[in-house]
């Protein structure tokens, strides 16, 4: 039990503890923390108080009651739930073959048994083909593993291997790559698409590491591919009335700056052109119009023209 100038002492002794530089707390401080505690906002804390002589001690109505050992209230249970289900999501990818063991546990904890339909959903494919790649990967990057990678891409007839020093995980529509050095032809930024890898195996080879900042190197890109001898270009787009909301809300590039005029909307990118910003922008149809520079303007209406004769009689 403790009078009130006890609990004062304890109170300050905590806090010059936890901050030397603290000047402790008043009375009246003590007085509305322990309403406070009291309240159903604090811990609805079962607090007496008891006379003794001309002065009050307080105690725990409950000896065994501890805020400790609270159960949660129906708006905290339902944040957790919200946070399992988004946790949930995780499963499969690489270090967090945990969440297996801890979303039942928490549950049980908390008890949040409860079924629940879904709320949420994140873009995914369970069937993408390589995706089991992604853990033993992820383990050679953070441990400087050279792998054996047996690899079949789009333009062989053979599958091949190579000595590859990983570095970088990408995931970009829907697809996972890796990128690190090929040790044949000593490319540090060698590009490979987990689906197209056959096997992989660690070997004995040292690991070189790189000195590449992947959030730079990416910056100034659509997707992952970085055309060897393209330099940094100001795209100049024109956007459509319809679609200029969603280009404004969503936009394509970091670098973007957009002007809006009464025909729709122009966009300004500083990006290295590569395939995915096509696709990207052929994907838009014809609610855009590339303006400059007229390399890139002429190579986008080259692939209009090819896909148009898909569709003459």
């Amino acid at each position: 039990m403790y009078f009130i100038e006890d609990l004062l002492e304890e109170c300050n002794k905590a806090l010059s503890e936890y901050n030397p530089g603290s000047q402790g707390i008043q009375r009246r401080q003590l007085f509305d923390d322990i309403r406070f505690m009291e309240s159903e906002q604090g811990w609805s804390v079962p607090l007496g108080r008891f006379r003794f002589g001309r002065k009050t001690y307080y105690r725990y109505k409950d000896l065994n009651f501890s805020i400790n050992n609270q159960p949660l209230n129906d708006s905290e249970a339902e944040q957790i739930r919200s946070a399992l289900q988004i946790i949930s999501r995780f499963t499969g990818t690489p270090q967090f073959e945990w969440v297996h063991e801890m979303i039942p546990m928490l549950e049980s904890k908390f008890d949040l048994i409860e079924q629940r339909s879904n709320v949420i959903s994140f873009e995914s494919n369970i069937d993408l083909k390589g995706v089991h790649f992604l853990t033993p990967l992820f383990n050679a990057i953070i441990n400087q593993r050279v792998l054996l990678v047996k690899y079949k891409d789009f333009k062989s007839t053979e599958p091949y291997e190579i000595a590859f020093h990983p570095y970088y995980l990408k995931q970009y529509n829907n697809r996972w790559f890796v990128f690190g050095l090929n040790a044949h032809n000593q490319v540090p930024n060698w590009n490979l698409a987990l689906d197209r890898i056959e096997s992989l195996s660690e070997t004995s080879i040292d690991y070189q590491p790189t000195d590449i900042d992947w959030d730079e190197y990416f910056y100034d890109l659509v997707g992952v591919t970085r055309p060897t001898g393209v330099d940094l270009q100001e795209i100049v787009l024109q956007f459509s009335p319809n679609i200029a909301p969603y280009v404004m809300t969503k936009p394509i590039h970091p670098s973007q700056k957009q002007k809006k005029h009464d025909s729709g909307l122009e966009v300004k990118i500083k990006v290295i052109p590569n395939y995915e910003l096509e696709n990207l922008l052929l994907s838009f149809g014809e609610h855009v119009e590339v303006i400059s520079p007229k390399d890139f303007r002429e190579r986008i209406n080259q692939r209009i023209n090819e896909a148009s004769h898909l569709y003459l009689s």
